[in-house]
């Protein structure tokens, strides 16, 4: 059989996107997963995207990592959106359905504003922050970011946590509202050029330990910059935004 498949990035976070309306894709085949992503034997990504019917919503988004695991993914929910645009699902504006329940987004020259959940959690610890927001993370401040060994330590951290684990993201202050982040991503098991959910907690994170007065910050990642937005009282989190680019790569055809 072969497939059919979009490939589309978020800042260099790469997804497969599969239009999966008519059910024909098996979502129990966690080889299939591997070897979509697989940048040696496959197409290469860091996870898996496929687009679903819904009863209530525009669409639905299910999201799995390389390794078959499901959980939600920013940058990747921003691409689904800009699939779904092409898909002519819809047009500029979405309500769609993840695994952590529906979203809105909107979409304006190839970039996507995407709605994500609230944040009433945030446990600060000894020498870091830990926050959900969408996905674990664990959010930790460092001196020098660009010699910082990402893989090592990430793995090393995200191992402390409890199954599923935490994905693990060092910050770097620039200035008082923006902050570089390099992610370690479970499920991917390696550093990403970019994370959603993880910028997202940065932002969070920082505005919560004070270390900037913003409700709008600027997030340089390896592979672009992603914007956050948000509204806080009394320590709640609302009216979350995650804002940045979602490009189309290529599209093709793959054997499974």
């Amino acid at each position: 059989m072969n497939l059919n498949f979009y490939k589309y990035h978020g800042c260099g976070n790469d997804f497969v996107l599969v239009d999966n309306r008519s059910e024909i894709f098996n979502k129990g085949n966690i080889a299939l997963l591997s070897k979509l992503c697989n940048r040696h034997f496959g197409i290469g990504a860091d996870g898996v995207i496929l687009i679903e019917n819904d009863s209530e919503q525009d669409f639905k988004m299910i999201y799995f990592n390389a390794d078959g695991s499901q959980t939600f993914c920013g940058n990747g929910a921003r691409c689904a959106v800009s699939f779904a645009q092409h898909l002519k699902i819809i047009k500029n504006k979405t309500n769609f359905m993840a695994v952590d329940g529906a979203h809105f987004a909107e979409i304006k020259n190839g970039v996507v504003s995407l709605k994500m959940g609230d944040v009433t959690n945030i446990e600060i610890q000894e020498n870091a922050i830990f926050l959900n927001t969408g996905t674990q993370h664990h959010v930790e401040l460092v001196t020098d970011l660009a010699k910082h060994d990402v893989f090592k330590e990430g793995k090393k951290i995200r191992d402390t946590y409890k199954d599923p684990g935490s994905n693990v993201n060092f910050v770097q202050q620039i200035n008082e509202s923006t902050f570089r982040v390099r992610t370690y991503e479970k499920g991917v098991e390696n550093e990403t050029l970019a994370c959603g959910t993880g910028v997202t907690a940065v932002a969070i994170a920082m505005h919560k330990v004070k270390k900037t007065n913003s409700s709008c910050i600027s997030l340089p990642v390896e592979g672009g910059i992603l914007e956050v937005s948000f509204i806080e009282k009394e320590g709640v989190y609302t009216s979350v935004f995650l804002t940045g680019p979602a490009a189309f790569v290529y599209k093709g055809k793959i054997e499974v």
